[in-house]
């Protein structure tokens, strides 16, 4: 079971890391931090194994935390305030606020996760009073009581979480209440960086939503040449990111040939290369015939057409209708041709 957990998450972590690097690399430039401290007891539970990872770039990887006697206790350096996500054998995740020098006390009962306390500092205290009153709220009651604590708290790192866990990647996203909650925290504390990255972020994302009209844009393709949205004109259009370095998105491309191959007149299609290295990128278009436009700017997650069109991981997609509509977005990996075809018919 836990070697089941450790793969899949470890899955799920490296198709967010490019976009949290830019945060690591930031933090990893602060002065010296202190050990962060967490223990806790559970019960209903006697043995196990918890993942812990940062999502905010505290630090890249995967840990462990050994849970014995339904006890367990987990120390990390941190340099500045940071999140830390509990993964828990069941899959569900709880977010805790990790400082430098400061220690929290986690309890509760294996069964009944919700309903965990966090309490030690100011944010997991905040934290655990709102989770327990979200919990008596109905769904559709939610997002308001967590955009009302993001407004009387808009420097709190715990509204950075909320705002990303309840209006970015929800299951229903909100982008456009999220942009307006993110300008207002970027208002309160404008020089945060991992906040600016944030509100591009969605800048794009609320470009790229679903029914939204694609917008108009020009780039650079592989050859220098300067190519348009007026590609994608009258057809089904296709845009995606892939990286030699990234499996899902090269099958991505190799389904991508078979489909073009057998609607060149109804499909057009738009790749951007999110490699380093162009030569590494040439040699992959050359290899599996990826003989359609290709973007490659070397600019990577800076780019500003990856901001434009929201398309911030490896793999993403963008699928538009001829006449210019987004219709999906990030189609499974194994349904591309499936989905894409029934669009084509």
């Amino acid at each position: 079971m836990v070697v089941l957990l450790q793969r899949l998450f470890r899955k799920k972590v490296m198709r967010f890391l490019p976009f949290y690097l830019f945060t690591f690399l930031f933090l990893s430039c602060g002065p010296e931090g202190g050990k962060f401290r967490l223990s806790g007891r559970l019960r209903n539970i006697n043995q196990g194994e918890f993942l812990v990872y940062s999502p905010d770039g505290g630090f890249v990887g995967v840990d462990t935390i050994k849970v014995r006697n339904g006890r367990f206790s987990y120390e990390k350096e941190v340099r500045k305030e940071v999140m830390l996500m509990i993964v828990f054998p069941n899959f569900s995740e709880q977010v805790v606020i990790a400082e430098p020098g400061e220690e929290v006390e986690v309890k509760g009962d294996a069964t009944h996760l919700r309903e965990m306390t966090i309490n030690g500092t100011d944010a997991n205290d905040d934290l655990t009073k709102l989770r327990i009153r979200i919990n008596k709220l109905s769904p559709p009651e939610i997002p308001s009581a967590i955009a009302r604590y993001i407004e009387e708290n808009p420097t709190s790192i715990v509204s950075m979480y909320l705002l990303d866990k309840y209006f970015v990647n929800a299951k229903t996203p909100d982008y456009i209440e999220g942009q307006r909650l993110a300008a207002l925290m970027l208002k309160a504390n404008p020089d945060n960086g991992r906040l600016r990255r944030l509100k591009t972020r969605l800048d794009g994302l609320k470009n790229g939503r679903l029914q939204a009209q694609l917008p108009t844009f020009s780039a650079t393709d592989i050859n220098g040449q300067k190519i348009s949205s007026s590609l994608l004109k009258g057809k089904v259009g296709v845009i995606t990111t892939w990286a030699s370095w990234n499996y899902p998105s090269t099958d991505i491309q190799k389904r991508l040939r078979r489909l073009q191959k057998k609607n060149p007149q109804t499909l057009a299609l738009i790749s951007i290369c999110l490699d380093g290295d162009k030569r590494e990128c040439r040699r992959r278009i050359d290899r599996d015939s990826l003989l359609w436009t290709q973007v490659y700017d070397g600019q990577m997650f800076q780019s500003p057409l990856i901001n434009k069109l929201g398309l911030f991981m490896v793999p993403s997609m963008v699928v538009v209708n001829k006449q210019g509509k987004i219709i999906a977005r990030d189609i499974e990996q194994n349904k591309v041709e499936e989905e894409i075809g029934k669009l084509l018919q």
